[in-house]
């Protein structure tokens, strides 16, 4: 073989090679990659959260999650992204998941209409989306949440025990709902209305957009129009506008309103035993995110989810989803120490700070 035919298939050798690590590049990187491989994003899980104004989003749910994900999949990545309550970043955000190559997708949708083509254009790229606390519309693989409908019936039987013999057909309650964006803003106020309705009289009724800012300003309106001593009870649907709200009430010489609220945030438990709130709903955090990253995995490693979610729920946009739904538990001054204290949320120390310290100790709590 002459020194020029040497040198031609010496290059069409090495531009063979070339080509065919070329070739076993590009198939880890395929979008409809399984998840099996270790290669590229195949082993990522994308988490999409709504805002950092709900404390429980980024101090529990977030870590939470991430530690289970490591537990049952060592070599599992999570990619994390906060909306910042704003549902166009979100659905930007759920674009730059599918670009990195993530292939399962568990949101929190700000949005749940609004997030629907977002969730479509990532399943079509052969991502799977979980739906997490907020039942987003489109093809969702499974949803995990609580009994939405039953939390907003613990909030208002709450309500009524601590109006107690002032809960009559003519007592006006004043209603502060959650964001309409938000699918379990209606179920919330759905169960609420199912326990006031016909007991009380709902004077009043506003969304707060889950912002205690926009709480305190509905509130002040309501006392505006209503007359402060015309108000028996106020219905909030989560503990951040109940906070916004509480300060409206005090800085209107208000005291002693029965007033609601949801999550057990710190602040919540503390006003609660302050007596400046009457009652929340803890919602275990830890088994929410728990189930979210077990269902997150098997649909990464292929697996039918239907053993982990058991029921069946109907989305905004008609889609049938496969759900979890976990059970809410309503939390007053008596059982405190039977719910958040004995699982852990927060300990008698983080809650009884010296502001409280008297407050806690005719609580029982010290």
């Amino acid at each position: 073989m002459n020194a020029t035919m040497r040198r031609v298939v010496i290059g069409a050798t090495a531009v063979s090679m070339a080509l065919s690590i070329a070739a076993c590049g590009k198939a880890g990187d395929d979008d409809n990659d399984s998840g099996s491989g270790s290669s590229g994003g195949s082993k990522s899980i994308g988490l999409l959260l709504p805002d950092s104004v709900t404390a429980r989003y980024e101090k529990f749910d977030k870590p939470y999650f991430e530690a289970k994900v490591k537990e049952l999949c060592s070599d599992c990545n999570v990619e994390y992204a906060n909306a910042a309550a704003d549902a166009n970043k979100q659905a930007q955000q759920v674009s730059t998941m599918v670009t990195k190559g993530v292939k399962v997708i568990v949101i929190s949708a700000q949005d749940s209409a609004a997030i629907k083509s977002s969730i479509k254009a990532a399943v079509d790229k052969g991502v799977k989306v979980v739906a997490y606390d907020r039942l987003a519309q489109g093809p969702v693989s499974a949803y995990v949440s609580f009994d939405n409908e039953k939390v907003g019936e613990l909030q208002g039987q709450a309500l009524l025990d601590a109006m107690g013999s002032k809960a009559s057909p003519s007592a006006n309650v004043v209603m502060i709902n959650g964001d309409d964006a938000d699918p379990n803003a209606a179920q919330f106020k759905a169960g609420a209305h199912k326990a006031l309705d016909g007991k009380v009289k709902i004077a009043y009724e506003q969304s707060g957009l889950w912002k205690d800012t926009v709480a305190a300003e509905k509130m002040s309106a309501a006392i505006t129009q209503l007359g402060a001593k015309n108000i028996a009870g106020v219905y909030s649907a989560n503990d951040g506008m109940a906070g916004g709200i509480a300060n409206t009430l005090k800085g209107a010489g208000i005291s002693n309103i029965p007033l609601t609220g949801q999550d057990a945030e710190l602040a919540a438990i503390q006003r609660i035993v302050a007596g400046t709130q009457s009652a929340t709903v803890y919602k275990a955090y830890k088994p929410e995110a728990d189930t979210a990253a077990e269902l997150a995995v098997a649909l990464l490693d292929g697996k039918d989810v239907k053993s982990l979610a058991t029921t069946e729920v109907t989305s905004g946009s008609g889609d049938k989803v496969p759900a979890k739904l976990l059970t809410p538990v309503s939390v007053t001054k008596a059982n405190i120490k039977d719910t958040v204290v004995k699982d852990g949320l927060y300990t008698v120390d983080q809650i009884c700070t010296a502001q409280y310290a008297a407050a806690c100790k005719a609580a029982g709590l010290q």
